[in-house]
This record gives structure tokens, sequence and C-alpha cells, in this order.
């Protein structure tokens, strides 16, 4: 308790951790980047004699299906630099290249499940941060910043950059070329983190050149290998400007007018050394973020919906605060509070951001002004928010750090919000194991706000392969409510205990085993218990094949202090619950082209039943079509009343290149009753400009067997980024 009520002095017990980290670091493996002579043309193929002249590195181990073990076939990587980009040429040799699994065009697409290279860089050297590419055999671009010190990525970061393939009878080849220009780097530095990842889907096949163990992240920048010999960087005068036409199409309600709009929108950045960015934004417009996925709620506390607009992604990994917060607990700055109200979108006059790293200091700064706007029935004025956010590296893969906020999207006066952070990591616990601890406290303050505006929490982790041991515990206030923040629940003591055991046994069928058990409890304040549950998984069995069952059981307590509305018409009353639920689970190996997952929770729901059925189905017929359906399908029965909830939803994609795609999104829910439609064609004309052509149609089911249109919009987006 002592811990629970003093949280920042269990840091003490991170340097006991930190003295059985340390080992003999073994040498990181190094591969010297090659100078150029003459032009590499993007096109897939190796036969620039520049190539040829390039060191070739080809010693890679796998990790998958066995540990250290030598790939089904080679793999050749050269790597070039010039003071303006860095290209990356891979031979992906294959004995068999009309089996390379390879569906998606899409950019920032799913490709796990399909033949690609995955390459890590650090820039900074640091082993905390770090850019990911990754491509497949259909040339699919995808990016993202290494997040969580590598345990996770963020992949709606996007970035300039290229990526061509080619197939031939010895596999498959890739060139990537990314420009200086694209990322942030540290000055002065002659070599980089680097790593790259290999799939060889068909036969479950992940292979590396650095870091070649089960037990650590490809992400971790730390463990990376070193790309040497490179030259001093030249990002010119660090200036780009990206101006935006939009032309739209605007009908609200059947019997309304349609309203024509052109508008310009303009961001812009400039570089204040190479490793710190400046940007702005005019009239920032959204146009191509993709609609949320529809989600049904059978909770009392409000759903998460993740950020997806590319202004607020841009340095997004920076503004990370606190180990063993989100989305469940806290999350002291959550983006999409700003230019967004239940829903629905606010004007954004201006916005600025900084963000970089000076040092072993990282930091970030975020400011916005939206217009006035009606809500509900009410009003609100323009107002201005900000965020500010300074994480400082310590102890090699440790950082200590600090984030304040002011302004709230309302205009609620007296909004602001500050907290500290500490987190201790290293991938060498006891020689070459995971270990993460850290502690984190929040205050929050506002003019409606009277009670203990406080939060603080710890997290204790040992994320390994075939051990995965969490502890993690939150105290929130009943009146912890940050302006720019998402916490879904207030007044609790919140406590997780999480067990994961993952044997590979020598079965001629399966692969591995997860052995789970969660338990989770959350109690009031005052100490009066609000919910508890433990989440177990006696057979969860991942196969050879790539396919994978699961079974569950999970009691679940809830005390319900006030009534709620589980569904429309049915309010479940206060009183203290207990029930089971079960679930069966199977997935189908994505390297098939028809592949996906089912999934059955049954069993009680309070005093009555409830089953829950999910359905995600992935078809492929060739590289040119896919296309992708989930269902979800609730029938609940209690004693207050019967539901059932349905959601549906289906994705089209037509993929003529990896840079030209239609899509077509359609979704439909029970609860709604609106049929909404998202197409977009998007163009990437070249890598610095695209355009988008988007449809939104959106139709109520009115029950009197007649749809009323809501809405409906028609834009056409043309931007283009200027690199000075």
């Amino acid at each position: 308790m002592f811990l629970v009520k003093r949280p920042f002095l269990f840091l003490g017990l991170l340097l006991v951790f930190h003295a059985l980290a340390q080992s003999q670091v073994s040498e990181r493996p190094s591969l010297q980047a090659g100078s150029l002579a003459g032009e590499i043309i993007i096109d897939g193929v190796l036969n620039e004699e520049d190539w040829q002249n390039t060191p070739v590195m080809d010693s890679f181990l796998t990790t998958e299906p066995v540990e250290r073990g030598m790939p089904s076939a080679p793999t050749l990587v050269r790597v070039i630099a010039t003071e303006k980009a860095i290209f990356i040429g891979v031979e992906c040799k294959d004995p068999d290249p009309d089996r390379i699994v390879r569906f998606s065009k899409l950019r920032d697409t799913d490709i796990s499940n399909e033949d690609h290279i995955k390459v890590v860089i650090d820039p900074f050297l640091d082993g905390q941060s770090g850019y990911i590419l990754a491509v497949n055999a259909n040339a699919a671009r995808y990016d993202a910043l290494v997040s969580n010190r590598g345990e996770s990525e963020n992949e709606d970061w996007d970035t300039i950059w290229e990526a061509r393939v080619s197939i031939d009878e010895n596999g498959w080849n890739a060139e990537i070329r990314l420009p200086i220009q694209s990322i942030y780097f540290k000055k002065g530095l002659t070599e980089w983190g680097f790593n790259i990842e290999r799939r060889i889907q068909r036969n479950q096949e992940t292979i590396r050149w650095a870091n070649v163990e089960r037990d650590q992240f490809f992400g971790q920048t730390s463990r990376a290998g070193l790309l040497t010999n490179l030259p001093v960087f030249n990002y010119g005068w660090g200036l780009s400007v990206r101006p935006s036409l939009v032309s739209s199409l605007n009908k609200e309600g059947a019997d309304a007018a349609t309203i024509f709009k052109l508008e310009p929108s303009l961001d812009a950045s400039q570089r204040i050394g190479p490793n710190v960015l400046a940007t702005v934004t005019v009239n920032t417009d959204f146009a191509e973020t993709e609609v949320d996925t529809r989600q049904t709620n059978l909770t009392r506390f409000p759903l998460f919906f993740p950020e997806k607009r590319a202004f607020f992604l841009e340095g997004s990994d920076i503004f990370e605060f606190g180990f063993g917060t989100g989305s469940n607990t806290v999350l002291p700055f959550f983006s999409r509070r700003i230019g967004l109200v239940d829903n629905e979108q606010v004007p954004i006059i201006a916005g600025a951001k900084i963000n970089g790293r000076v040092g072993n200091t990282a930091f970030g700064g975020l400011g916005v002004r939206t217009d006035a706007f009606d809500s509900a029935g009410s009003s609100y004025d323009a107002t201005t928010m900000g965020v500010m956010r300074v994480r400082q590296n310590v102890f090699k893969e440790s950082s200590v750090g600090l984030i304040a906020s002011v302004g709230d999207p309302l205009g609620r006066d007296g909004s602001f919000m500050s907290g500290l952070d500490f987190t201790y990591q290293t991938t060498r616990f006891k020689g070459n194991k995971n270990l993460i601890a850290g502690a984190w406290a929040l205050y929050a303050d506002r003019e409606d706000l009277m009670n203990d505006r406080s939060a603080f929490g710890f997290k204790v982790d040992y994320p390994n392969d075939k051990w995965d041991l969490s502890l993690t515990y939150s105290r929130i206030g009943e009146d912890f409510d940050p302006s720019l923040g998402f916490v879904p629940r207030q007044g609790v003591h919140y406590s997780r205990l999480g067990t994961v055991y993952a044997p590979r046994p020598n079965w001629p069928l399966v692969r591995q085993m997860f052995y789970e058990v969660f338990a989770s409890y959350v109690k009031s304040i005052n100490g009066e218990w609000q919910s508890y549950s433990l989440f177990t998984a006696p057979v969860n069995w991942r196969l050879e094949s790539g396919d994978r069952i699961e079974m569950n059981v999970r009691p679940v307590g809830e005390n319900i202090t006030e009534p709620f509305e589980i569904a429309d018409g049915v309010t479940i009353p206060v009183d203290k619950y207990h029930f089971i639920r079960y679930r069966l689970e199977a997935q189908f190996a994505a390297k098939r082209r028809l592949n996906g997952q089912v999934s059955w929770w049954f069993g009680s729901f309070y005093d009555g039943t409830l089953d829950e059925l999910e359905l995600e189905l992935n078809w492929n017929p060739s590289s040119l079509m896919g296309f992708e359906f989930s269902g979800v399908r609730n029938i609940g029965r209690l004693p207050w009343g019967d539901f059932d909830q349905t959601l549906v939803g289906m994705r089209v994609r037509f993929n003529v290149t990896s840079d030209l795609q239609l899509n077509a999104y359609g979704q439909y829910d029970t609860d709604s009753r609106i049929l909404g439609v998202n197409a977009r064609i998007h163009w990437i004309f070249s890598p610095q400009g695209d355009i988008f052509l988007v449809y939104n149609h959106n139709t109520l089911d009115d029950i009197t067997d007649r749809w009323t249109l809501q809405n409906e919009q028609i834009v056409l987006k043309v931007r283009y980024t200027f690199r000075l």
C-alpha cells in the first residue's frame, strides 16, 4: 500500500533492476553503406553499376520457426547513402516465385501476413526511437514510428518515400529511396542503428539480420545493427510547403440545397537543424481521412477511437506518456479532443507544432485555434488549445519526462493539466531478457472540477517470448478530467495482473501455445468494488499452418450503482452481478486467398444471457481486387428486456497499382439504422503529390420502408509538397 500511495518511491526499486540488468553487451553487427557515382532509377531492378559496387550483407538467421536457424532462401541487402537520400536494395531469393504470398497494393495496409521486408532505422542512435519502412512483393508500402520503445508501432504515421519491386525466376527484389528530408536525424553521426527483417509467409518463416532473438522485438533499436560510412547529410533549406485545394459538394438532408465550396488549405514546415521541425497549418482540411469503423458498446463507459489525421500524427511518438497508461485507464493527451466534438468536425483555423530532439532530449509542442461552432443546441466560441511534452533519455534505454496542456474544446475556463513520468527499460535483464517498469502522476484542473483532480500509477512488465508477466496499477481521482485527455472511468483504483506462458512444443502441427490469465479489479476511491474480471485461455494454439484456435473462460463481476441503458429500451438496474462468459475462436491463416477470424462469446450476462458473434472475412481473388467483410451480432436476453444488435461492414479494394487505388467502405448498424458509404480514389501521381476523390453518403432507415438521406458529400482534394 505504501507504494500505491507514493508511486514515485517505487522508482527506487528500478535501481535494483538496473543493477541486475548490467551485463556484457554483445557487439552490434555492421553494414557499410556504399556511395553513389551514377544514378539510381527506382524500378525494383537492381541493375545499376552502383549496386554491384556496394557492400552486400546476407547473414540472416531465423526467429521463426526456430530461433537462430538457417533461412530457407538467401536474402541480399545493399545500402547506398548520399547527402540527400538513403537507397536500400534487397534481393529476396525464392526457389518457387509462383508461391510468393502477395495480395495487397494499398498504402499502409496490413502486410504482416504476406511476403515482405521490413526495415528499421535509428538516426539518433539513442536506442529508444526509430522509423520503420516495409514493402511487400506487390510494392505496397507501409511506414510507422517505433512506439513504446519498440514494443509496438505507430502505423498511422506517413512520410514521403519511394519503393518499387520486381519478380523474376530467382525471387523478388525491392528498391527503396528515402529522402533525408523525410526524417529527423542527429547531425554529425556517421552511423545509424539499422536492422532488416524478411517474412516468407508460406513457410511461416521470419528472418533477421540483427537482434535474432524471440524475446526481443524487431522495433527495439537498442538491439539493432549499425549502418556505417554515412556521409554528411544535406537537407537543403529544410523548407516544405504543401498547399491543397479542396472543392466539395455538400447536401445536409433530403430537402436541403446542395452547397458548393472551394477552399484552399496550407501546411508548411521548416527544419530548425536536422532534428527539429516547426510546422504550421492554416484552414486545415482532413478530407482524405478515412471514416471511423463503428463499434458496438455493451458497457457503461465511452468507446475509444484512434487518431487518423496526419497533422496530429506527425511526431506523435514524442507525446506518448506514462508506461501503463492507455485507453482503458488514462490518456493525458488525446488529440481527437481537438477539432472533433461528439464526432462532429470543428473547423481548425490554424495550428502550429514544433517537435524534435536535441541531444538526449525529445520535445514537442502543439497549439491549435478552432473556430466557433454549434453542437446539441448549444453555441461555443472559438478557443485555443495547446500541449507540451519533454522527455529526457537516461540509462541508455530509459526516460524521464513531463507533459502539460492548456485550453478546453468547449471553452471552459481554467483548464490545464500537468504530469511527470519515468520509464525504465532494458533489453539485457539477466543477459538478454526484456524488463520495463515505470511510474507516472498527473493533475488536472478546470472551473467545474472541485474534488480530487489527480491520477497516478505504475506498471512492471516482463515481456518475453516464453513468459510475459505484468502488473499494472492506476488511481484516478473522482474529478480527474483533463480537457484534452481520455478517461473512461473516474474515482477508481484499477489493478491488473497478467501472465502468459507460451511454450513451443515439439509437435508436428502446433508451433506455439499461449496459456493466459489476466485478472483485473476495479474499486471506487471509497473502497467499494466496481468491477472484476478473470480472463483465462486454457487453449490458445498457433498452428504450423498459421491458423489459430482459442477457447476462453471469463468470470465477470459488475457493481452497478446507477442504472444504465445497455440497448434501446433495455436498462440494467442497480445491483451487484456475477456471471461467466465463454469464447470459442478460430483464425484462418492470411497466406490463403480466403482468410479471416470467427469468434463466439456466450454464457450468462448480468441476470440473463448474451451471445456475441463476430466474423471477419478477407477474400483476395487477385492482386487487383480485395474484399473485406466484418460483422457483429449481439443477442441479449435479459429480465428487463431483450435486444438484438447487428453491425456489418463491407470494404472493396480495387488496386490498379501501388499508387492508384479505389476503396469503397459501407457500414450499417441496427442501433443508428444508418447506412454509411465512404468511397475514395487515391492517386499518388508523384512521391510528393497526390489526388483524392471522396464520396460520402449516409441514409437513415426510418422503419417505414423508406430510406431518408442524412447527408451526401463529394470532395476533390489536390495537394503537392514543394521541398527546398
